[in-house]
């Protein structure tokens, strides 16, 4: 007989020591407003070799007006590949600040430029509308790529969490409308299926992103569509039936993560589709990896996204 799923999570050792300085997280509609706070007050250490340039992305429609950051390492004179992001947050919180510290290094490392869009959040910009402005400050990059210097047929996307959730519904998205190619899409322990069947996404314990705060975020997100069958792979990826197509991907998740299955199996559903895909499962890590760097796995965890980075920035 095959073993029974496992009820609770088993966190490496290291990670319980982690999480003892780590303070509570948990989302909903009461602890939102000091949420954000919160992940808002943390500002990183940035180097020099960086610089940073806000731009507006004008307002289309019903949709305002939005705001990208270009990072491009100091005195670049070329014509650089380009990683455009999303940052994470549940799809409630967070902002693109977020990737600063992230861009800081890669555009150094791999002589790349990045872009970090400010998406609106839910529950007050429900579906589809971070999604659109994703879109649109893509469109807008990839139009204005002469003016910010990058290379619009080397131009990746990527996303941690909701981010990765945003990147592999904007995936998606591009292949459908047909306006831009894509590179790749970095999904890493991406938020991608909202329907928390997963023997992972039942698991006690988990650390950093609850069920209960993962039920939260896909409400705010969904609005008036959250519990019922007429939700579209744009909304969430995990349910679109047609994964071909699209650009090579990396998919990374913690094994005591609630996303661990999900991810699997949208990893598993692209390679058989015919993306190129690849998989890593990190044995004991929680959501969040590379938030506790000094850990063995997350080192492993980042040198290994790096390391797919390099390979498709330098082609």
């Amino acid at each position: 007989m095959p073993a029974s799923p496992a009820t609770t999570v088993a966190l490496d050792p290291e990670w319980a020591v982690a999480f003892e300085a780590f303070p509570a997280f948990f989302v909903n509609a009461e602890s939102l407003s000091v949420m954000r706070a919160t992940s808002l007050a943390a500002v990183p250490e940035l180097s020099d070799k960086v610089e940073r340039t806000d731009f507006v992305v004008p307002a289309e429609g019903a949709h305002p007006d939005i705001v990208v950051r270009l990072h491009r390492p100091v005195g670049a004179t070329d014509t650089l590949p380009c990683v455009y992001s999303m940052h994470g947050g549940g799809y409630v919180l967070g902002s693109y600040a977020m990737d600063d510290a992230r861009f800081d290094k890669w555009c150094v490392a791999f002589n790349c430029a990045g872009v970090s869009v400010e998406y609106r959040l839910a529950p007050e910009t429900p579906y589809p509308g971070p999604l659109e402005d994703c879109y649109r400050g893509l469109k807008w990059a990839y139009e204005n790529h002469q003016k910010l210097g990058i290379d619009r047929t080397r131009i990746g996307i990527a996303g941690v969490s909701a981010g990765g959730g945003l990147c592999a519904a904007l995936a998606l998205l591009a292949r459908d409308r047909g306006e831009m190619p894509l590179a790749f899409q970095l999904l890493e322990c991406p938020m991608v299926d909202d329907r928390q069947t997963t023997p992972s996404s039942r698991l006690e314990g988990l650390a950093i992103w609850s069920r209960e705060s993962n039920s939260f975020g896909w409400k705010s997100y969904l609005g008036s569509l959250y519990g019922t069958d007429d939700i579209p792979g744009y909304a969430v990826p995990a349910r679109a039936s047609d994964l071909s197509g699209l650009p090579p991907a990396y998919v990374c998740v913690g094994a005591a993560d609630g996303f661990r299955d999900e991810d699997i199996t949208y990893a598993m559903r692209l390679n058989q589709a015919g993306v190129p895909t690849e998989l890593h499962v990190y044995p004991g890590a929680p959501h969040g990896v590379s938030i506790f760097a000094h850990t063995a796995v997350a080192r492993q965890y980042i040198s290994d996204v790096e390391l797919w980075m390099s390979r498709q920035l330098a082609k």
